[in-house]
């Protein structure tokens, strides 16, 4: 498509300097806008989608995947009582539908944690050992302290919540519930001291500041719901498409059964996510078109200040499209080096966030990222190829369609009046 000696000629143009009428400052300023317009963009579109994928995965990692509830059963004395009685055979039947890979009953409740004079809010969730060794970021293989074979004789509380009340593994701690023991008076608190035997960090700050685990059979008793489980957590080995597995969880769970998957409590979150993808391709894309229109503002230059040669190459027989090609290879190949030098620091951004995160929270002093208010506890990176191919796409394709205008101006430049002057 590309003659010899048109890639001759751009190329000449190319490096020409400003006193033989080339035009290497713009061209400069061009290439340099296009590298960093292609790195922010491939840098942007890997932090989102380490940040999605962190976020989903610390969700996925430490919550059920449908969570099962009951409507409740109203006893012969007109009361109401929700939870599942029967939840060992309600979990098993659950267990046993395709897809399921684990189905846990749980007592739940909130607590007040005491370690001496340091207090602070808890979340118990009541469950039996084997359960919580098969929570991803929670059980075994998890970033965690302490012996989990020894959950039997304590409990297990999230890393933040140690920090915050300075507990170490071994401490007892005061666990001080409002629905405590009943009595002719009325109810009472009911506080216990348990020993901390394990400390586990889900990767979720909002988790490792109040989640406690206690053994299921201690949690029935201290919450006063013996022969009960509040519900049943229930984990699918394919967590994305979590609705597709309803159905047939209903037909187990029975008619009382009700459900609420983790697409219903994070799905603010996932559409939040959505909405801020599109708008920063958008905003990033502008940012690329702005960096292309360089290469057009140096390529009219290049016309300009070519004039003359113009005129002499159409009276030696250049056709109007070899002239057309010459320019557009000049603006080509600033959008295709500018691409490559972007992709190259885009990618080397994304592979090394970690290290380039901890020199600028150096620099500044520290405390750049708040996992209290992100929720997770660094800035993830993942760079996925389809993402790279989008950036490359958009900039080579805006580049070279910017290029054509300009390069057809010079094609269709007459010689004769291109050399009247000359």
């Amino acid at each position: 498509m590309f003659a010899p000696f048109e890639w001759m000629i751009a190329w000449r143009y190319l490096r020409a300097k400003r006193a033989e009428g080339g035009v290497s400052v713009m061209t400069w300023i061009s290439l340099i806008g296009i590298t960093l317009a292609v790195f922010a963009l491939i840098a942007t579109l890997s932090v989102r989608a380490g940040f999605r994928a962190e976020l989903v995965d610390t969700i996925l990692g430490a919550n059920a995947h449908v969570t099962v509830y009951s409507a409740g059963q109203v006893d012969q004395n007109g009361v109401l009582t929700r939870g599942f009685p029967d939840y060992d055979e309600v979990a098993g039947r659950l267990a046993g539908v395709q897809g399921v890979t684990r189905a846990a009953p749980l007592v739940k409740g909130q607590v007040m944690v005491t370690n001496r004079e340091q207090s602070g809010l808890g979340d118990v969730f009541g469950i039996r050992e084997a359960d919580l060794r098969s929570i991803p970021r929670i059980g075994d293989g998890a970033d965690a302290q302490g012996d989990l074979s020894r959950f039997g004789e304590g409990i297990a509380i999230g890393s933040q919540l140690a920090r915050d009340l300075g507990i170490q593994l071994g401490d007892r701690i005061r666990l001080t519930s409002a629905n405590g023991v009943r009595t002719a008076f009325g109810v009472t608190p009911r506080a216990n001291a348990y020993e901390v035997v394990y400390i586990f960090t889900a990767g979720r700050y909002d988790i490792d500041k109040v989640r406690v685990y206690m053994p299921f059979d201690e949690a029935q008793s201290y919450f006063n719901r013996e022969g009960f489980a509040d519900e049943i957590e229930v984990m699918v080995d394919r967590p994305e498409a979590v609705d597709s597995y309803i159905p047939a969880l209903a037909e187990a769970g029975g008619p009382a059964a009700m459900f609420w998957t983790w697409r219903d409590s994070s799905g603010g979150y996932l559409r939040a996510l959505d909405v801020e993808d599109n708008v920063m391709f958008v905003i990033m894309s502008v940012l690329v078109l702005i960096a292309a229109m360089n290469i057009v503002s140096g390529l009219i230059m290049l016309v300009k200040n070519k004039g003359r040669d113009i005129g002499i190459l159409r009276t030696m027989g250049l056709t109007e499209g070899s002239i057309l090609r010459v320019f557009f290879i000049c603006g080509a190949a600033t959008g295709i080096i500018g691409t490559v030098c972007g992709v190259i620091l885009g990618c080397l951004f994304a592979i090394y966030i970690d290290p380039i995160f901890s020199l600028v929270n150096y620099v500044s002093g520290g405390g750049v990222w708040d996992p209290e208010i992100r929720g997770i506890y660094a800035l993830p990176a993942k760079l996925q190829v389809q993402d790279v191919i989008s950036a490359i796409a958009l900039s080579l394709g805006l580049s070279f369609i910017v290029t054509i205008f300009p390069a057809r101006r010079a094609a269709r430049m007459n010689p004769v009046e291109a050399l009247r002057y000359e």
